[in-house]
């Protein structure tokens, strides 16, 4: 829903005075809206980079050891694969719901307890012993981490300056990279010498440190306005966003990027793990510094936008995608490692260029459009990654290599639309 208020005696009249208090308040208040060199600036970047960064590390700490709990419980690759797969599909259900409830409740309250709920459920992960207690626990981690992801981006739209929101959007994405980094690279090192258990402990100590850091230094929201949890409203708003020329588009190219980006992590272990590379867990685990350039392809992607436009630089990240997936089907590994190296920096530049996209177009429920592209996001990252095993156990890395091409050409094509139809 939108942030701010709507007349309870006629939903669709209100939601259109609000929008429109909330346009007037953002010209007559240009001030109160946090710009780059504001002390609140700081303090609010730091805040979501600590976030993103823990958000990524619980989610996808589990990618590098999936072929351990292959072993562990002997299970196949695509059953292996639920572990993160389940996670993402409750994230991406609870988006849905936790959108709406920070349209109600509150940015930094939702955010704040769906990430101390996930600390927890990430540390009692650490002490099942079944596959069964690994799914529930990883399930209930998915869906608490959606309190994060889905208001994530409604804060920073709400209360960064427009010309600043772009870069505020790449270096919150640059917290995912590092995150997602992070997990891999602890879990993958720890579970080599010690024990992946003690990889998610540690990893449950970290979330919960950023939770309290996170709680901490907020700024409290400006121009958060609580709105009413009405089904009408959600409804009303839904319609509005798949009327719109771009944000249906842009819902489905979430999908497809993090489809193919997740499915390239989920099973580029297996095969580096086996001949002729036959590579120890941790170098595995290691492999993830590729991260890193997210960390920077995300944040100039938002700088690259104020000179080529939205379209220009989405296009681009894709391409880039489609490009380092193609060179992974080669065999050697200096020349697989290139292959990742530029298909994660394109995938993070297009990931942060289509969620500022999506928070300009909504010019109604921030939230709920926020909600609606992570959703796809994450049902695109659970479907996309368990069908990749499919693949993987039929055809090895070209079938893998080959999917993931058809989704970047698809999701290439859809670009091209989007940037010949939408003014940036």
């Amino acid at each position: 829903m939108d942030t701010h208020e709507i007349d309870s005696k006629s939903v669709s009249l209100g939601a259109d005075i609000s929008d429109n208090r909330s346009t007037a308040h953002r010209q007559s208040n240009p001030k109160h809206y946090i710009q780059r060199d504001d002390a609140l600036y700081i303090k609010v970047t730091v805040s979501f980079f600590m976030v993103g960064l823990a958000t990524f590390a619980l989610l996808y700490f589990v990618q590098p050891i999936l072929p351990i709990l292959s072993n562990e419980f002997s299970i196949s690759p695509a059953t292996s694969s639920l572990a993160l797969s389940l996670s993402t599909a409750l994230m991406a259900c609870g988006l849905l719901i936790t959108g709406p409830l920070s349209d109600a409740y509150g940015r930094k309250n939702v955010m704040v307890i769906a990430l101390f709920c996930a600390a927890f459920f990430t540390l009692l992960s650490a002490t099942m012993n079944s596959w069964t207690g690994i799914l529930m626990t990883r399930a209930l981690v998915g869906l608490s981490l959606s309190g994060v992801a889905a208001v994530a981006m409604t804060y920073l739209s709400e209360e960064i300056h427009p010309a600043y929101l772009a870069l505020s959007m790449g270096l919150y994405i640059s917290g995912n990279s590092i995150g997602g980094m992070s997990g891999r690279v602890i879990t993958g090192v720890l579970s080599d010498y010690y024990s992946w258990r003690l990889s998610v402990v540690i990893l449950g100590i970290f979330a919960l440190f950023a939770a309290i850091t996170f709680w901490k230094i907020l700024p409290a929201s400006q121009h958060f306005r609580p709105t009413a949890l009405k089904p009408r409203n959600l409804l009303i708003t839904t319609k509005l966003h798949f009327r719109d020329k771009g944000l249906p588009l842009l819902f489905i190219e979430g999908g497809l990027l993090m489809g193919g980006f997740v499915t390239l992590f989920n099973y580029i272990g297996y095969r580096l793990l086996d001949a002729p590379y036959s590579l120890s867990q941790t170098t595995v685990g290691l492999i993830s510094i590729v991260y890193l350039s997210g960390t920077y392809s995300a944040s100039k992607a938002g700088l690259l936008t104020t000179k080529y436009g939205l379209g220009k630089v989405f296009i681009a990240g894709i391409s880039m995608m489609l490009i380092g997936i193609l060179i992974t089907l080669i065999e050697s590994l200096p020349i697989i490692f290139i292959g990742m190296l530029i298909l994660t920096t394109g995938f993070f530049a297009a990931h942060a260029v289509a969620s500022s996209w999506v928070g300009r177009r909504a010019k109604r429920g921030r939230a709920q459009a926020s909600s609606l592209y992570l959703f796809t996001y994450y049902a695109g990252s659970s479907l996309a990654g368990t069908v990749g095993g499919l693949f993987w156990v039929s055809f090895g890395w070209l079938g893998v290599g080959l999917f993931i091409a058809l989704l970047m050409t698809i999701a290439l094509l859809i670009a091209l639309r989007l940037n010949s139809t939408l003014r940036n």
